[in-house]
């Protein structure tokens, strides 16, 4: 009888340190399970928020850094620097091309806040890179050929924002 108690002790034992170590392997992994878990939870306006914010911040990341929409849609300070009080005002053209350019714009136009279109022409703008006449964009604005999940991105962060944020 003193065998069936060691085994059983041990196995109580081995019990006992396998769920201690799941315990501790649970709260060690950052709560990805008890997150995971709790998102599907969530109301349907709840989740339809947090994606529109990673819209916003897909947004944000492709203006602020890949287009590079800021450099010519923000005027400058008496440095030459962006004048991130006016984000995407709008402001004069700093740069003028070696040649004359027929119909070479003085001024881009204010983008945050309510972008020059509605949402399908800006989409179809960024898309296509044809403006809301039908006409292509001209010089000095990059022909872009986004996909449509990066235009309406783009789109909802420029939305986001208050004119001259």
């Amino acid at each position: 009888m003193p065998g069936r108690h060691t085994n059983l002790r041990n196995t109580i034992g081995f019990l006992i340190a396998g769920l201690l170590t799941a315990t501790f392997l649970l709260f060690t992994m950052d709560g990805q399970y008890l997150t995971s878990a709790q998102e599907t939870k969530r109301s349907p306006e709840v989740a339809k928020t947090g994606a529109h914010e990673k819209l916003v911040a897909r947004g944000e990341y492709i203006v602020e850094g890949l287009a590079g929409c800021g450099y010519c849609h923000t005027p400058r300070d008496e440095n030459g620097n962006l004048d991130r009080t006016k984000w995407l005002a709008g402001a004069p053209v700093f740069y003028q091309p070696g040649q004359k350019v027929p119909g070479w714009p003085n001024t881009a136009p204010r983008i945050a806040g309510s972008p020059p279109g509605s949402d399908a022409e800006m989409i179809t703008l960024l898309t296509t890179s044809v403006t809301r006449s039908g006409r292509p964009l001209r010089a000095p604005m990059p022909s872009f050929r986004m996909t449509r999940t990066d235009a309406e991105a783009v789109v909802a962060y420029l939305r986001s924002l208050s004119p001259g944020q």
